[in-house]
């Protein structure tokens, strides 16, 4: 947050020192202005209480449910402080609600398939556990946080590797207890994959029905993921193929941000 802070701020607010006295103090009311699921509160509160320690912040909603447009949040302190941290605060904030406001959205248009939205490790640098926060707040799964926490052998590993069989063997003797996931393309490299104990197979960029064909030649033996060219538009069908998962990278490098906007009215202090 300090960094973010530092971006905007530069070497000073120039028009709030011009503008406002110093000891000036203000109520910032931030609005939520459609509907949508709220989050990142705490970063949004912190660009504040950064700026002006006293600030005093008092949540007007809870986070990770559906809301209607209406007041989420007041803080005050020092009208200097309110102005300069405003858009920092703002930018988080409508970001990671966009975030969850989208997984939610994905997570009610597959109700009732049995399908699990994942989100993906396309997220921006340096943001990535605040926007899979924001995805789980809107009632989807985080899949990997990164490289470290499974295994996930695409189509350059298995180049580099020679085959799905020695990239899975090799993989599962390294890391015997981490889930073990292969993309596959076509009905040959799922039979490979299957032969070789991969327990979750990522059917990549495949159409309605070739995902139902991949459904019926898996047959239960390994856990299926469709990714790839998954919209909201598209999401019921593909969920509806019989896959268990579907990840959707849009999620966190596409979602829309919510339309919010703070106002402040003067409290107390020298004359404005």
């Amino acid at each position: 947050m300090q960094r973010a802070l530092a971006e905007d701020l530069g070497s000073g607010d120039v028009t709030s020192e011009a503008t406002v006295p110093a000891g000036a103090r203000a109520r910032a009311v931030i609005t939520q202005k459609e509907e949508g699921v709220l989050y990142g509160l705490v970063p949004a509160a912190i660009a504040f209480t950064l700026l002006d320690p006293q600030a005093k912040v008092v949540r007007s909603r809870f986070e990770g449910q559906w809301r209607e447009a209406g007041e989420v949040q007041r803080i005050d302190g020092l009208a200097r402080a309110l102005l300069a941290g405003e858009r920092t605060a703002l930018n988080f904030l409508a970001h990671l609600s966009g975030i969850a406001t989208l997984a939610a959205r994905c997570v009610r248009e597959v109700a009732g398939t049995g399908a699990t939205i994942l989100d993906t490790r396309k997220t921006t640098p340096g943001l990535r556990l605040l926007e899979k926060a924001a995805v789980a707040a809107g009632g989807a799964t985080n899949h990997r946080v990164g490289l470290y926490d499974a295994i996930l052998i695409k189509e350059n590993h298995i180049v580099a590797a020679g085959g799905i069989t020695g990239a899975v063997a090799a993989s599962r003797l390294a890391h015997p207890n981490l889930l073990l996931e292969v993309e596959v393309r076509d009905s040959e490299e799922i039979a490979e994959a299957i032969s070789a104990g991969a327990e979750r197979l990522l059917l990549d960029n495949m159409d309605v029905e070739q995902l139902r064909n991949a459904v019926a030649q898996v047959a239960g033996r390994a856990s299926l993921e469709a990714s790839g060219g998954v919209s909201l538009e598209t999401l019921r069908a593909v969920a509806g193929t019989g896959v268990q998962f579907v990840s959707i990278g849009a999620l966190t490098h596409s979602a829309p941000a919510l339309d919010l906007s703070m106002t402040i009215q003067p409290l107390s202090g020298p004359q404005w």
